[in-house]
């Protein structure tokens, strides 16, 4: 089959797939995150949200990656920036159990999860 000018050949849906699929679809949803979290603040922010959905994705796609297609590629892509999110969630959920932070911190933006 061939759509615009794109050959495509058997296109098979199995689970590895599924996952490999659900694992871009988080990472595009992260995005539209962070997208109305900016508008709602009316500056450039990023949302707790962008970076579960960056974690989730992330994993999805490495496993995908590295199960089911044997891919270096799609491994690296997916494994270098793993300990950002891990990282950046660490930071957030440190912040949230330290009582005296959030007594010494502002109110945050409202989160969209």
């Amino acid at each position: 089959m061939s759509i615009l000018g794109f050959e495509f050949n058997d296109f098979e849906l199995n689970t590895w797939k599924v996952i490999g699929l659900s694992g871009s679809l988080i990472f595009a949803l992260r995005f539209i995150i962070q997208g109305i979290a900016s508008e709602r603040a009316k500056k450039s922010v990023i949302p707790f949200g962008f970076w579960e959905c960056s974690l989730l994705g992330c994993l999805l796609s490495l496993s995908y990656f590295a199960i089911y297609r044997k891919d270096s590629v799609g491994v690296l892509q997916n494994l270098i920036p793993l300990p950002i999110y891990l990282r950046n969630l660490y930071f957030r959920y440190k912040k949230k159990q330290t009582p005296q932070a959030a007594e010494s911190q502002p109110a945050e933006e409202p989160h969209t999860h």
